[in-house]
């Protein structure tokens, strides 16, 4: 545990920048420091590993005053990640995440074993990245490297100064799923620093939001949301960043297309079609921050995972708000079991016959030892299906469609000079038909029967119930991030 005791830092130009902080960082939690620019979060974090020297105050670990250790040993001690990555150009990525480790003289064999053990934790495959250099990887990569080299030396704390906030959304995103992931299955001490309340909310065990060098609240997210201490954290939290979501894809206008889609290319697995960052939360999580994470992915379901991301069950916004009163609750007192699902590799036609015999928005799909790794929905179907099929010119129009649209072939029409024609951007006799795109509402129609009817029912579970006008600008559960979709 580490605690904070009436620390003051006063620079020598009188700036007051902390005033008189008094935190506790309990073991196996993630405390988020959040505020504005200037507020003196990243000030409070360098305190634990001596970056900065309090002007006056303690600051202990587990009941050892910091100042009687010697700064080096307690800086090989604790795991640090910083926004700008820090990895070493000259060395590989294996030396690279060995560089404590090293310093610390484990042996060859040991370091090399638990460098791909963590390459491999954060999905990056020891053969193939470990003597790449920095700049071969990604932006996402370096970061993901910078993460699991703060763990290389299984440090009991870990700080991250706003490690994310450089990435483009999407590696953010993943990051932040990663970096989430890996606190459920190491329980460290993590003290993580943004300016992203979302960010914030996502991730965070405890927050503390603070403002001119002093600590405004700290609290768990689910507390915060409910009770905010003061106009400032009300505003603060309030603060939402933009969606990365591009507007939801309107499906569902009654259309007929006379043919049998079975019959027109051969059926993919559910692993090509499937949503792979779904909306997810834990079972541990508070009401309140379940409802955040709906309001933050627009959907009104979550799928249950626990730290392996084993599924669990789902919640709905209304199992959330029947009990949202009960402020001892959490999501495993109100999630439901998970009545389908289908596993890695099934065919997607089991899926759609899922999906329609039984009216679901929604399968989840779980690899063989039950891990949620991705979510069916009728938007991804759809999709898959507007530019997987082929267009022709004879065949039976889509809508009596006129000359020129877009029209669904006859089966057994397609041919490889006509597949050739189509890469070209022209159909079978030439003309040029980049243009053309098969109707997705029409083929969500054909697909779905009657779904134009039940595009705002995004229910998942079971006893779930039509939703609200008040809800209706929120999404089926597990709706795809950077598409912001699914209504279908």
């Amino acid at each position: 545990m580490i605690q904070i005791q009436q620390v003051n830092k006063i620079y020598d130009d009188g700036f007051h920048a902390l005033k008189n902080i008094n935190l506790e960082f309990r073991k196996g939690e993630m405390t988020v420091l959040i505020g504005p620019s200037g507020c003196g979060k990243s000030t409070t974090m360098r305190l634990i590993n001596r970056l900065v020297t309090p002007s006056s105050g303690s600051i202990t670990i587990d009941g050892r005053d910091i100042l009687a250790i010697d700064p080096v040993e307690l800086r090989r001690s604790i795991g640090y990640v910083i926004q700008s990555v820090g990895l070493f150009p000259h060395m590989t990525i294996g030396k690279n995440v060995a560089i404590v480790p090293s310093l610390k003289r484990w042996d060859a064999a040991k370091m090399s074993r638990r460098v791909d053990e963590l390459l491999d934790m954060v999905g990056l495959k020891p053969d193939l990245y470990r003597d790449r250099y920095p700049s071969e990887l990604s932006g996402g990569q370096q970061q993901r490297v910078g993460v699991v080299r703060a763990l290389a030396a299984d440090p009991d704390i870990i700080l991250m100064d706003e490690p994310f906030s450089a990435l483009d959304p999407l590696s953010r995103e993943q990051l932040q799923e990663d970096v989430a992931r890996l606190q459920q299955e190491l329980h460290k001490t993590i003290v993580f620093v943004t300016h992203d309340m979302d960010e914030a909310l996502k991730i965070a065990d405890r927050i503390v939001l603070m403002k001119d060098g002093e600590v405004v609240q700290s609290d768990t997210p689910d507390r915060i949301l409910r009770r905010p201490a003061n106009d400032f954290v009300r505003s603060f939290i309030g603060q939402k960043r933009l969606d990365q979501e591009q507007e939801a894809i309107a499906l569902g206008q009654e259309r007929e297309t006379g043919q049998d889609l079975g019959t027109i290319y051969e059926s993919p697995s559910v692993d090509e079609v499937m949503i792979t960052q779904p909306a997810v939360t834990y079972p541990s999580r508070g009401l309140a921050e379940a409802i955040s994470t709906m309001e933050r992915r627009k959907v009104d379901s979550l799928y249950v995972v626990d730290r392996q991301r084993k599924l669990l069950g789902s919640v709905s916004i209304y199992n959330v708000m029947d009990s949202y009163g009960d402020e001892d609750k959490t999501v495993a007192d109100v999630m439901l079991p998970v009545r389908y699902s289908v596993e890695s590799g099934t065919p997607l036609t089991q899926a759609v016959e899922l999906l329609a015999g039984h009216r679901l928005h929604n399968v989840a799909v779980v690899d063989t030892n039950g891990r949620f790794i991705g979510l069916i929905t009728r938007g991804s179907v759809v999709r898959h299906l507007a530019e997987r099929l082929p267009m022709l010119d004879d065949g039976p129009s889509v809508n009596g469609a006129d000359e020129g649209e877009a029209t669904l072939p006859q089966a057994g029409t397609e041919t490889n000079e006509h597949a050739a024609a189509l890469e070209n951007g022209e159909s079978a006799n030439g003309k040029n038909r980049a243009a053309a795109k098969i109707d997705a509402a029409a083929v969500a129609e054909r697909v779905f029967p009657g779904s134009g009817a039940e595009t705002e029912s995004n229910d998942v579970g079971p006893g779930s119930r039509k939703a609200s006008k008040d809800s209706r600008r929120l999404t089926s559960v597990g709706s795809d991030p950077n598409r912001g979709e699914d209504r279908s």
